[in-house]
C-alpha cells in the first residue's frame, strides 16, 4: 500500500494504482475532471499510464457553478455569439435551477469556477450533468484567486479538465471588496497569453488599465459595474464608456447588477455585453429575473443601435405650437 494525499486528505492505495485506476476506484469520469499531480498537469492520454507513488499530491477538480436573432451578434477571440449575456453558475440552491435560468436568460456562454472533486460522495452531481458543455461556451473563471500564480495555475488546470482556451481572468486584492489587483492581474493576462489562452479580464473600470490589458493581448476587457455581489449597479458609467470608446476589442460590464435596469444601461453605454451572476441567482424568483435580464440586454442594446435623444436644459413640446386655437 502507498498513502498519497487527494484534494488534501490523505488516502491508502494498492502500489503501483494508475491515475485511470484511481479514477475508476472514486467513480469519476476521466473525460470530466483534470489531474495535476505534484503540481504537474497530468494529460488525460496518459491516465492509464502514470503510476502514483508514495507520498504524491494531488488534486482532482471539475467545473462547477461559480438571445434572439436579430443579425446583431457580437465575437470576441474569433467565436460567434448572438446572445450578449454571460451568466454565472454560482450561488444557486441547485444545478437544476441554475440550468433552468441558464436556459431562461438565452445565453450562450456561461462562467464556471475550478473546484476540487467531491472524492467523499461518488454520487454527488456535477454541473456538467444539468448544463451540458456541447450546448453552451463554457468559460472557466479564477474566482477565489488572490495572486497571478494561482489564477495561472487554475486555468492551466480547466484548459486539461474542458479543453476550453477562452477563460476569464479575475484576480483579486482582497476578501472584503473583491476588487481586482491590477498588478497581478496584468502579470497573469501576459504570461496567460503566451500560453495560447485567450484571455477575458475582469479589471478595475480604469481606461488606462484597460489599454494596458488590450496591449497585453486580452480579447475582451471586463470592468467592474460596482463591487462583486453588491447588486449596486453601474457606478462609474463615465469611466466605462472611455474605456469602451478606446478598445478595439469588446468591453462587458462584470459585477454589480442587481436588476434589470443596470443590464440595459450597461448596454445603452455600448457594452458589447453583460456578464452577471448573483442578480439572477438570488433573485426571489431566478428564472424570472433570468428572462428579464435577457429582456433587459436586448432592449440596451437596442436604444443604443437607435442612439438617445439629446438632453435639454428646458422644455421641447412635443406637439407643434403652430395653428393653436
Amino acid at each position: 500500500m502507498i498513502e498519497v494525499s487527494i484534494n488534501g486528505e490523505p488516502r491508502k492505495l494498492a502500489a503501483g494504482m494508475t491515475v485511470a485506476g484511481l479514477l475508476a476506484e472514486l467513480a469519476l469520469p476521466g473525460d470530466k475532471v483534470a489531474v495535476e499531480r505534484n503540481l504537474e498537469i497530468v494529460p488525460r492520454s496518459t491516465f492509464a499510464q502514470v503510476a502514483l507513488a508514495q507520498g504524491d499530491r494531488l488534486e482532482i477538480v471539475h467545473f462547477v457553478g461559480g438571445g434572439q436573432d436579430d443579425g446583431d451578434g457580437w465575437e470576441v477571440a474569433g467565436r460567434q455569439f448572438k446572445s450578449r449575456l454571460i451568466v454565472g453558475t454560482g450561488k444557486y440552491k441547485d444545478y437544476a435551477t441554475n440550468a433552468a435560468a441558464v436556459t431562461a436568460s438565452g445565453a450562450e456562454i456561461v462562467t464556471v469556477a475550478v473546484r476540487r472533486v467531491n472524492v467523499t460522495d461518488r454520487g454527488a452531481p456535477m454541473l456538467t450533468d444539468f448544463i451540458d458543455p456541447k450546448k453552451f461556451t463554457y468559460l472557466p473563471n479564477t474566482a477565489g484567486c488572490f495572486t497571478a500564480d494561482d489564477a495561472i495555475r487554475t486555468l492551466r488546470l480547466a484548459r486539461e479538465a474542458g479543453g476550453w482556451n477562452l477563460v476569464k481572468l479575475e484576480v483579486l486584492g482582497e476578501a472584503r471588496t473583491l476588487y481586482p489587483d491590477m498588478a497581478e492581474t496584468l502579470k497573469a493576462t501576459e504570461v496567460l497569453v503566451k500560453e495560447g489562452f485567450d484571455v477575458m479580464v475582469y479589471c478595475a473600470d480604469d481606461p488606462i488599465a484597460a489599454k494596458k490589458l488590450e496591449d497585453l493581448g486580452a480579447c475582451a476587457i471586463m470592468p467592474l459595474g460596482s463591487l462583486i455581489g453588491s447588486g449596486l449597479g453601474i457606478q462609474n458609467p463615465v469611466t466605462i464608456r472611455m474605456i469602451i470608446e478606446g478598445a478595439k476589442v469588446p468591453v462587458l460590464v462584470d459585477a454589480g447588477v442587481g436588476t434589470a435596469s443596470d443590464a440595459a444601461a450597461a448596454m445603452e453605454l455600448g457594452c458589447a455585453g453583460v456578464l452577471m451572476n448573483t442578480a439572477i441567482a438570488e433573485a426571489k424568483d431566478p428564472l424570472l429575473m433570468a428572462r428579464a435580464m435577457k429582456l433587459a440586454v436586448e432592449s440596451g442594446r437596442l436604444a443604443y443601435r437607435a442612439g438617445r435623444m439629446a438632453k435639454r436644459r428646458y422644455a421641447d413640446p412635443s406637439s407643434p405650437l403652430a395653428g393653436l386655437i
